[in-house]
């Protein structure tokens, strides 16, 4: 178990709400992670400054985890293929759910969307039931 520190955490909540402020405010965009990678793929017109938020953001977390972080970050406990599964029924996930949960968690509730108010409340609710059927009643973790 690790200790909870909320300093980086607010930092990081901060910076996420900044970037995705300045990407609507100077590019009139969304930054919803799921349509930014499906949108760098390919040939499509606007795909320059899609790789480039990939990009910021790989680059955002290599700088905080071996530059500012006091300690390193837990790793998976998970082989491969589990988390190989787990990336694909995510990516089917954000298909059904029309976006991610940070295009509709940051973005969307900052709108005032009432479609990702509903897609919050189902994000959350399932994670929720989740956790307890995990821990509580199946004893894993």
């Amino acid at each position: 178990m690790t200790e909870f520190n909320g300093i980086p955490a607010l930092a990081g909540g901060l910076l996420i709400g900044l970037s995705a402020t300045m990407l609507l405010a100077f590019n009139g965009r969304i930054a919803g992670i799921s349509g930014i990678v499906s949108g760098s793929l390919g040939w499509a017109a606007d795909r320059q400054w899609r790789r480039l938020f990939l990009v910021g953001m790989v680059l955002g977390g290599l700088l905080y985890e071996y530059g500012l972080a006091a300690s390193p970050t837990p790793t998976p406990t998970a082989g491969g293929w589990p988390l190989v599964l787990g990336g694909f029924l995510v990516g089917f996930g954000t298909r059904l759910g029309n976006g991610c949960t940070s295009g509709h968690g940051v973005c969307g509730l900052g709108r005032l969307s009432l479609r990702s108010l509903a897609a919050v409340i189902t994000f959350l609710s399932t994670a929720m039931v989740t956790v307890y059927l995990t821990r509580h009643v199946l004893m894993l973790g």
